[in-house]
């Protein structure tokens, strides 16, 4: 069993973020250059953190990476949330969005593509409910608002 410790993102930590977050999303959507996209992920954390966005990581004994959660708690909003693919199974994911939802005050929000079947069984598994529909401003591809049950 893998010892997992949360903690805040470190300070040289954005560009093993990003390796993750392609890596991760790869797996969940192959047709989609994530590579690609790497700049846009990393300006848009930094831009999130600046606006009061937290970004926790999850951890093995070795400090590795093993995924991360980057929430608004002012807002209740999730927008990343990332397993590597390897740790995928292990409880990561579940532990990163019960620390957000714990310091945003209980509610939380996100939004989900509506073609990411495993991650919207993960989200309901987590007591969460579509309450809208969206398009994502970057992919175009159509997305569900989902709203955490556990604090309504």
């Amino acid at each position: 069993m893998i010892k997992i410790k949360l903690r805040k993102r470190g300070d040289k930590e954005i560009e093993k973020l990003a390796d993750l977050w392609a890596s991760s999303w790869l797996e969940a959507m192959p047709a989609i250059d994530f590579a690609a996209r790497r700049h846009w992920f990393l300006t848009h954390i930094q831009s999130l953190e600046k606006a009061g966005a937290a970004t926790i990581c999850a951890v093995d004994g070795k400090d590795r990476l093993l995924g991360f959660a980057v929430f608004n708690a002012s807002t209740a909003y999730l927008d990343q949330l990332a397993v590597a693919p390897e740790a995928k199974g292990a409880g990561i994911a579940s532990l990163l969005v019960g620390e957000a939802i714990k310091f945003s005050c209980g509610a939380l929000y996100l939004d989900v593509n509506q073609d990411n079947p495993r991650a919207l069984r993960f989200y309901e598994k987590e007591g969460f409910e579509i309450i809208g529909e969206g398009v994502n401003p970057t992919s175009g591809l159509k997305t569900w608002r989902l709203q955490s049950l556990k604090f309504k």
